[in-house]
């Protein structure tokens, strides 16, 4: 009785029991657990005629159309699976514009009109469905009256089962598009970019003699970080529970400083929670490798192997929504938002990204001598000049309201773009700008100083974490992704803009070498010209110094600092042109994403200023002002007690004033939110960004100096150093 809902979350926290062995991998082995909810290319194998197997391995691997008369039999070996793993619905699972996932799931049972009924699925149900697409974020595609949308099949990504204590049910993973074909997914985008650098890949590879590979696909890791705390703080948080961080919270005594949390040893409750979300996405066949404590006290990274950039989405989506579900098993909540604490570092997903042909061969492998290499060579500085071109949009792939805490603050990448070449790299580039290659530096090995020890490699160049876009080997690691991103958008902009860089380059060489150049000179050519004109992108150093910033400003590289800085960046004449050039979004489509972007920003910092200025007058008012009662009385009784109250009169006033500043600053953050600004949705978006979200940081700055002040017990929201260290 009595206490408050702080109190009683902690109290419930230590009197709780968390049953750990939930999971065994002693008696149930990862390899027999793996791809077992997975509609494969082995289960298709066993179940598909031969005829309508191959037709269908043709689609998935080389882009072939499908043959409609192939749906059927797929439909039918499908439902068939499904039904003996326990399914009773399946359901066209979507991307819409929210960046999560959407799903209608629809009964395999029939009536047979005889009181009977039968289990049925049909090519048809499979390749189309049509869900209400009004509700959706279009960006005026769709006028909210217009309800029709249609999801696709995509062949591509494997059909699987989602266990629920009931059952299960068939997931058909699928594009969503408008009733007139625009699309309003993220997916579809992702599919159409890929299809265009496959063409100009290609065109690059036939130049060098290789008729072999018949498609070119982008690979992709992505590395998700989270954060676990018990789910009895998240009931007494309002803002965890509304907005997914904290809008308020004062500094702990200890944060991330001691740097004892990084690579650690997991907590019991963690590591079963860890093992049991691992074992279902085992069972989905996402490819999970690694798990480790982050930086941050609470926070925590898992990564799988790289696969198809469209699987790989579809994969880390699954994983986010996997991760979520576990957590509430073990009473924990997982948090994606980008920054659900402040003062110590946010949650990123660092997109590895890489190219491959269907013969699998890494293009972005440099081999053992890069400098001799010459097709790696082209492929690389085909990337280094499209981030040079388009590092606006490349910025802009990663803009969110919840982003803009994480970028730039010393724990991830600046806004501004650039790319991290290391030692090795650079010195080939370096050489190959001076048309003088000769040599790769090479790493060698260690020196330990330990005579036990076994000769450790060395690589040839270090890492660079401060760099948004850094070569790590055979690929390219994009660190701006923000850790609730859908990894979809992103990896549209990778895959359009180096397909048009090396559209760009095919057409240079392909003309020199029907000239008559031999193909080593027309590279020889070309490429030292590309790098003089791209290498202002390029920068080794630290990317969070305030030298690099002037410096990049001098180099002429975009400074966009924020979200409402960056949008403009969808609607530029140079996007439009470049992704209508290769038929990945047309002018209508990003001009709808132009405007879902500008409202997602308004609608989560509206949410957010409401939720302070509710928990404001709620939570924080009544229990400053309870204190400073106390603390009056106290003072008055000392005063007529006869005793010196000169300490405690200066720690009132002090109070009041703290008390003073924090109601001022409560009522001008609802002055400011309670105007709205008039003209397009970019107007609204600049006006949140520039009047609603200054006061939203004025405001807290008063209630987390009142957490400092009022009495412990007083205080109604769970802190900082109970969330982030009671597990």
């Amino acid at each position: 009785m009595g206490m408050t809902a702080r109190q009683q979350a902690i109290q419930a926290i230590a009197s709780t029991y968390h049953q750990l062995d939930n999971l065994d991998f002693r008696t149930e082995h990862i390899k027999d657990l793996f791809g077992v909810n997975v509609f494969h290319e082995e289960e298709q194998k066993a179940r598909l005629p031969k005829p309508v197997f191959k037709a269908l391995q043709k689609t998935i691997k080389l882009g072939v159309p499908l043959d409609p008369t192939v749906a059927d039999a797929v439909a039918s070996a499908m439902k068939d699976w499904a039904l003996e793993h326990g399914a009773t619905h399946y359901t066209h699972l979507f991307q819409p514009m929210t960046g999560l996932t959407a799903e209608k799931h629809d009964s395999f049972l029939t009536p047979t009109g005889t009181g009977g009924g039968l289990a049925e699925f049909s090519g048809k149900e499979l390749v189309k469905g049509e869900p209400d697409a009004s509700s959706f974020p279009s960006g005026g595609i769709r006028a909210t009256f217009e309800a029709r949308g249609y999801t696709g099949w995509d062949p591509t990504s494997p059909a699987y089962l989602r266990e629920t204590p009931n059952g299960a049910t068939l997931v058909i993973p699928t594009v969503f598009v408008s009733w007139t074909g625009e699309a309003l997914d993220k997916k579809t985008p992702l599919l159409r970019s890929m299809e265009a650098l496959s063409t100009q890949a290609l065109r690059i590879l036939r130049l060098f003699g290789n008729s072999d590979a018949k498609k070119v696909f982008t690979t992709v890791g992505p590395e998700q970080e989270y954060f676990l705390i018990d789910k009895n703080f998240l009931y007494a948080r309002p803002d965890l529970l509304n907005a997914g961080r904290t809008l308020f919270g004062a500094k702990p005594p200890k944060g991330q400083e001691l740097e004892d949390q990084y690579f650690g040893t997991i907590p019991e409750r963690v590591i079963a929670c860890m093992a049991d979300a691992e074992a279902e996405m085992f069972k989905l066949g996402i490819p999970v490798k690694t798990r480790h404590n982050e930086v941050a006290p609470s926070q925590y990274e898992i990564a799988p192997i790289f696969e198809d950039s469209n699987l790989a989405t579809d994969h880390n989506q699954l994983t986010m929504d996997v991760l979520r579900r576990t957590a509430e098993k073990y009473d924990l909540v997982c948090l994606m938002h980008e920054k659900p604490f402040a003062g110590i570092n946010g949650s990123g997903k660092h997109n590895n990204w890489s190219m491959s042909t269907d013969t699998g061969e890494n293009l972005l492998n440099p081999g053992d001598t890069p400098h001799d290499n010459a097709q790696f060579l082209v492929y690389c500085v085909a990337v280094i000049r499209a981030v040079a071109k388009y590092p606006e949009l490349l910025r802009v792939s990663v803009a969110s309201a919840g982003n803009d805490h994480r970028l730039g603050a010393n724990e991830a990448p600046p806004a501004i773009i650039s790319i991290f070449l290391g030692d090795q790299l650079q010195d080939v580039m370096d050489q190959l700008e001076r048309s003088d290659l000769k040599s790769t530096k090479q790493g060698g090995f260690m020196e330990v100083g330990v005579s036990v020890l076994p000769k450790l490699p060395k690589d040839a160049g270090d890492r660079n974490r401060t760099s948004p876009f850094a070569f790590t080997g055979n690929k390219f690691e994009f660190r701006a992704v923000g850790s609730s991103f859908s990894i979809s958008g992103p990896n549209v902009v990778l895959n359009t803009i180096a397909a048009e860089s090396m559209d760009f380059i095919a057409t240079k060489l392909e003309a020199d070498t029907k000239g008559g150049k031999p193909l080593a000179k027309a590279i020889q050519d070309l490429l030292p010209g590309i790098l003089k004109e791209s290498k202002k992108v390029v920068f080794n150093g630290d990317g969070y110094s305030d030298e690099w910033h002037k410096e990049a400003e001098k180099r002429g590289l975009p400074n966009l600092k924020n979200t409402v800085d960056a949008i403009p960046t969808l609607i530029a004449k140079s996007t439009v042109d470049l992704f209508a050039k290769y038929k990945v979004l047309s002018e209508r489509e990003l001009n709808a994403r132009y405007t879902i972007f500008c409202e997602s920003y308004v609608k989560t910092v509206n949410i957010e200023a409401n939720l302070m200025v509710s928990m404001g007058k709620t939570m924080i008012l009544p229990a400053a002002l309870r204190y400073q009662g106390q603390v009056a009385t106290a003072v008055n009784a000392a005063k007529a007690a006869g005793v010196d109250a000169t300490a405690q009169v200066d720690h009132l006033k002090e109070l009041t004033s703290t008390l003073t500043t924090f109601q001022k600053a409560l009522a001008a953050l609802e002055k400011a939110h309670g105007h709205h600004a008039d003209g397009t949705p970019y107007d609204h978006a600049k006006h949140f960004r520039d009047h609603v979200l200054p006061k939203m940081t004025d405001l807290r700055t008063a209630a987390d100096t009142l957490e400092t002040m009022v009495a412990d017990d007083l205080w109604p929201l769970p802190t900082y150093q109970e969330m982030l260290f009671i597990k």
